[in-house]
């Protein structure tokens, strides 16, 4: 539910703004929004109010198709920008290719648990709901305004596949996604290398996720440069990319009873997108008992939780690699609410952070996150036990993300009535060297993955250093 000492949410009877959290940014509409990714001081777009639907919108969810639900949830933050007739025409376009088509559907386990399958689309990861609607609003939009523009992210494993999938061969864009060498499986990998279209470019990095987190961050900041390339942000810390996320918390509330009952979400977390695209939807009016933060061993957002310190540590290496992240920059968008909107607050947090490697909450802004969200620590004996179990009690596989997410889910404490949800955000062929040794046998593989792992693959190792980067980036990139 959304709490009152939060943002208020409101609907907008005016044009749509969006603002930085750090508050040094010029407001922009949705398109340039979209567009900019990361905002120029450095911070990260949100609205400047929070659209709210009506609990008459939320019960006529019961029964509608996932495209009915994006349409109805997302076009208020869409303002005059985008045509409602062409954004229906994009969402139908976007999730025409899911292999199940809920796109999102709800798998019953028991005890009042479920999982919301995310993983039915090109690249079996739950960052195809988004990926897909964005490169056609991005896309859209670059064709209207007759420009062209260079995309940089950087990847734990499943953003770069799934961005890759969507912006291959587009004409206007040339897309570069930094990994983290080593640190990614093989199906994640090869997601990112096969493809063969001259606008795709993938970039092996010598650290760990967060430093090409940095590098992304790092591009954006130099102005001259950000300009030269024109460059566009796909990564979470792109507004639409959590926008689109917040349609399956209503399609699977709708399913469980909602808004009559309060629904609970369980979200393996690392980069802080997915789970707050859930604190969006309850600001505008989705009865959420609790959002679980769902950490791994990297467990900078349960540590948080419990003292109020943010601090970071070496990232350790586990069979959850999307999770294996320190800084989780959505979490920045959090700071921006808890702290009632003050942006020389969060600007003072990501200071510090930068040049302590930490940042202390006050107590009222630990209590107001404690309202909505809880945060548990599950390790790697935990994520495999989890994962046995559900094979021998419902003859499922799930990925180690999901157990993860799962393993939190059980240690909830909610009232009786109250419907658990956990995002099961990958298909397990994604981790075969996790499943086979949680299992003693490897996933069951889609054909299309397995015609993917025997292509040749094109990876362009590079320096981990801003001026490599960019190097690389101004000779492959098409903007002369």
């Amino acid at each position: 539910m959304a709490h009152a000492g939060l943002a208020k949410a409101q609907n907008l009877g005016c044009p749509v703004e969006y603002i930085s959290t750090r508050g040094r940014a010029t407001a922009l509409s949705f398109e340039p929004t979209l567009l900019a990714g990361l905002a120029s001081d450095g911070g990260l777009y949100v609205p400047a109010h929070w659209p709210h639907l009506s609990r008459q919108v939320l019960e006529g969810f019961r029964g509608a198709d996932f495209q009915h639900v994006a349409k109805t949830v997302l076009m208020p933050f869409l303002g005059d920008d985008v045509a409602p007739e062409r954004f229906a025409e994009i969402v139908d376009e976007a999730y025409a290719g899911f292999a199940n088509p809920a796109v999102a559907p709800l798998e019953p386990l028991d005890d009042g648990h479920y999982l919301l399958e995310l993983f039915h689309g090109p690249t079996l990861a739950f960052k195809d709901v988004a990926m897909q609607l964005l490169a056609r609003l991005m896309d859209d939009a670059l064709k209207r305004r007759g420009s062209r523009a260079t995309i940089v992210g950087a990847t734990s494993g499943d953003t770069g596949g799934a961005a890759i999938e969507a912006f291959r061969g587009r004409d206007a864009v040339d897309i570069f996604i930094l990994y983290p060498q080593g640190r990614v499986s093989d199906v994640q990998r090869m997601q990112m290398t096969t493809p063969r279209d001259a606008n795709v470019h993938t970039l092996a990095v010598d650290g760990t996720f967060d430093d090409c987190q940095a590098l992304v961050k790092a591009m954006f900041n130099d102005s001259e440069f950000r300009q030269d390339m024109n460059l566009a942000g796909v990564n979470s810390i792109n507004w639409a990319r959590v926008m689109a996320q917040t349609t399956y918390y209503f399609t699977a509330a709708a399913q469980l009873g909602g808004p009559e009952i309060p629904v609970a979400f369980s979200v393996p977390t690392g980069n802080f997108g997915d789970i707050f695209a859930g604190y969006v939807a309850a600001q505008m009016g989705l009865p959420i008992a609790q959002l679980m933060i769902a950490t791994n061993v990297n467990d900078i957002l349960a540590r948080v939780m419990k003292g109020g310190i943010y601090e970071t540590e070496e990232v350790v290496a586990t069979s959850s690699p999307s999770m294996d992240i320190q800084v989780s920059s959505n979490f920045e968008r959090l700071l921006f609410e808890l702290t009632r909107r003050d942006a020389a607050r969060v600007a003072a947090f990501m200071e510090a952070l930068a040049r302590d490697g930490l940042f202390e909450m006050a107590e009222d802004e630990v209590a107001l996150m404690s309202a909505l969200f809880a945060a548990e620590r599950v390790d790697e004996a935990q994520t495999q036990e989890t994962m046995r179990d559900v094979l021998k009690r419902f003859a499922m596989q799930i990925d180690p993300h999901t157990a993860v997410g799962l393993a939190a889910a059980r240690r909830a404490v909610l009232p009786d009535n109250v419907p658990m949800v956990t995002l099961a955000t990958a298909h397990p062929a994604k981790f075969p060297i996790a499943v086979e040794a949680a299992f003693g046998s490897g996933p069951d593989i889609p054909a299309r993955v397995r015609e993917m792992m025997t292509q040749p693959e094109r990876i362009s190792p590079v320096e981990n250093a801003l001026a490599a980067v960019q190097t690389f980036i101004r000779q492959n990139g098409r903007m002369g």
